[in-house]
């Protein structure tokens, strides 16, 4: 009876990390079962990671904190599947009751444990081998199913670090178009050049489509999640947020060229938002701040009337902008604090600098030296 039981939890330990394995790297859409051993490891593991990480007060080393726990979640859950599938085959070969011949003629689980991890590894010491033909059925199973999953892991891994350089490309490239943190103020003020929208409109279609494939990759590979930007003011979360804001705030000026491709943008960042919130599992969640005060609505509204945006006087844009907003500013604020990425404001911060704009041992910024007609002049509007 003992033994039965064994051979069943080690038929279904082998099944479901195989499984979950399969869901995680080969299955290119979002797995909609809650059960599911990626999900319970990294519930298990980001709640009492980000609440270690909330405890730290000094910003740089909470964020450097947090950026180890993208790679090593994803080689903790590999590491896991395999210790699974170790267990589980051992536990199958016990159950069987397979003869073993080992140099001190030792028979019991233990003995079963180590066959099992070196056939896994494909290491093949030869020390232990089986005597009965079943045995040596599980064996050849056992050995191709570690070949398999070392051949999907070599796969697999400079897919996600690829996904995650490609992503990064574009999030860097708001350190210019946008400013660090990046802003709606300084993203409609870099690009656009006095009443022309065209550099905006091919803005945002760049963005459009790097939100679909951010919407795509996170669904199918939700580890990426959990993978922080090079520089602690900038992260995938507020590039995003950017996007969004700055898509909703050109519907709710309306009138201009720029309405078309405003409304593409933000309907599939409005998408994106909203199924990585369903795909963690959280849900959207009050605003208790407003990103958007009184100040910062009347410094976008200035920086669109000089830029030729939004008309001079109009008393429902703001109406309008809030009612667009409340559309994703929860799931954003969700996302944001499941994640402990900060959501940028809509003005930029006086005195701060863009990361291009210094290094780690000249902080001496060169914007003076390119002119007044600089995109990143602040006399330009």
């Amino acid at each position: 009876m003992l033994t039965l039981l064994g051979g069943l939890v080690g038929l279904a330990l082998i099944g479901t990390a195989l499984f979950d394995a399969l869901e995680t790297i080969v299955v290119p859409r979002r797995v909609s079962r809650r059960l599911r051993l990626s999900r319970v490891f990294y519930w298990l593991t980001w709640t009492p990671y980000a609440h270690f990480a909330r405890r730290l007060r000094d910003g740089g080393r909470r964020e450097t904190f947090l950026s180890f726990f993208g790679p090593l979640s994803l080689l903790s859950l590999v590491a896991l599947w395999a210790v699974i599938l170790v267990v589980g085959f051992a536990l199958t070969e016990w159950a069987v009751e397979s003869a073993v011949t080992s140099p001190d003629q030792q028979r019991d689980f233990a003995t079963d444990l180590y066959f099992s991890g070196t056939t896994f590894v494909t290491l093949g010491l030869g020390d232990v081998v089986p005597d009965s033909g079943l045995g040596r059925v599980l064996t050849v199973i056992e050995c191709g199913t570690g070949f398999a999953f070392l051949a999907l892991l070599i796969g697999y891994l400079p897919v996600v670090y690829q996904l995650f350089a490609r992503r990064e490309t574009k999030v860097s490239l708001l350190d210019q178009r946008a400013g660090s943190p990046p802003s709606v103020a300084e993203l409609l003020r870099r690009n656009i050049d006095q009443g022309d929208l065209s550099e905006l409109i091919s803005a945002l279609r760049d963005w459009e489509s790097w939100v679909g494939e951010l919407l795509e990759t996170h669904l199918s590979y939700p580890t990426l999640a959990y993978f922080r930007s090079q520089h602690e003011n900038q992260s995938w979360v507020s590039a995003l947020a950017v996007i969004l804001d700055a898509a909703a705030f050109v519907l709710a000026c309306g009138g201009s060229a720029a309405v078309r491709q405003g409304g593409f943008t933000f309907a599939v960042a409005r998408h994106a938002v909203g199924d990585l919130t369903s795909i963690f599992g959280i849900q959207p969640v009050v605003v208790s701040v407003d990103r958007l005060d009184p100040t910062a609505i009347e410094h976008v509204r200035e920086v669109a009337r000089n830029s030729r945006l939004a008309p001079r006087d109009d008393p429902e844009l703001s109406v309008r902008l809030q009612a667009i907003r409340a559309s994703y500013e929860p799931y954003l604020a969700a996302l944001a604090d499941y994640l402990l990425m900060e959501l940028p404001g809509w003005e930029r911060a006086r005195d701060t600098m863009d990361n291009w704009e210094s290094t780690a041992w000249d902080f001496t910024s060169p914007v003076a030296l390119l002119g007044p007609k600089s995109p990143f002049s602040k006399s330009r509007t």
